[in-house]
């Protein structure tokens, strides 16, 4: 067994395998420079992009998130390639002929396409999703009825946490209806009831001016685009006349500029004597029930009563 081995390591090419292995070590060097260079060309291209967007007049939180879905996608696809050049290069090396391989990823490549065409339609139309930019991480959407926060998009899905912190995954090529809340600017509705009795021009002017007071507000004007628009008397309801109106405000502070509004509008009401109307409901508890014991004495007196006429 010794000589056997002896003669197994003096016939390997120390040269050769000495050779081999700096090779697999240099292209194993220059794929981990590839990819440290990519990444410095990715955060280059994210600056290029984010700066070229703020000259155009988009804000920076916009087109940060914007950036930031393109950039990974490109990330993610660059380090596949790389690395997948790079295995076949270091199989190569090693005496592994790759003709085969690639012939045969060819054909299962083709298999899969007619297999897994559910798959490429969620590729394809993630692509145009970013593409067209319909849809960035961030962003307050509803996918087929389901509202949530954008936090992934991949080449196959979409992933949104809802408020109760309920992750929804979708992928690309069932997504029939997308609703995008946050996109450029968003938008607060509000109907607001008041009395019939009340003036509506006097109302109109109360809104207005919580309206001018919440733009001039250092912490909530920021966040406004301009002071709120009323459209006018909406509706006749029931018990209130309906008065609406919109806040445009920066993406995603639509729910924070409301809540605002609403808060400082009851306070104004109350101040200028203007009734916001509730409903009211009436209990009617019939008349007073009788004791048991009594209802029983009567009803026993009652039954005896006839007895005692006849006799």
């Amino acid at each position: 067994m010794i000589e056997r081995f002896m003669c197994y390591v003096n016939g390997i090419s120390w040269n050769g395998l000495g050779l081999m292995i700096f090779r697999l070590v240099l292209i194993s060097l220059i794929a981990l420079v590839l990819a440290r260079v990519l990444e410095k060309f990715m955060d280059t291209f994210r600056r290029r992009l984010i700066a070229s967007g703020v000259s155009k007049g988009d804000t920076a939180s916009e087109t940060a998130k914007r950036t930031e879905t393109i950039v990974r996608l490109i990330r993610q696809a660059s380090l596949i390639v790389l690395w997948s050049m790079v295995v076949l290069v270091l199989l190569k090396e090693v005496g592994v002929e790759i003709a085969p391989i690639l012939a045969g990823a060819g054909i299962v490549g083709l298999a899969v396409g007619f297999g897994a065409q559910n798959l490429v339609r969620d590729v394809i139309s993630g692509f145009f999703f970013i593409l067209e930019d319909q849809v960035r991480v961030g962003d307050v959407v509803v996918v087929n009825g389901t509202s949530g926060l954008v936090e992934e998009i991949n080449f196959r899905t979409i992933i949104l946490r809802d408020q109760s912190g309920v992750v929804h995954i979708f992928p690309h090529g069932t997504v029939t209806t997308l609703s995008n809340m946050t996109k450029d600017w968003s938008a607060y509705l509000f109907d607001l009831g008041v009395a019939y009795k009340e003036n509506t021009d006097r109302v109109v002017q109360v809104i207005e001016q919580v309206g001018k007071e919440m733009i001039q507000d250092p912490k909530f004007g920021p966040l406004m685009l301009e002071a709120p628009e009323i459209f006018g008397v909406n509706q006749f309801a029931d018990s209130a006349v309906i008065i609406k109106g919109r806040i445009r405000t920066k993406p995603s502070q639509q729910w924070v500029v409301g809540r605002e509004f609403n808060r400082r509008i009851k306070y104004a009401f109350e101040a200028a004597g203007i009734e916001i109307p509730f409903p009211h409901r009436t209990v009617y508890f019939g008349e007073a029930s009788k004791p048991f014991d009594l209802r029983v004495t009567e009803a026993l007196a009652k039954a005896s009563a006839p007895e005692e006429g006849k006799e």
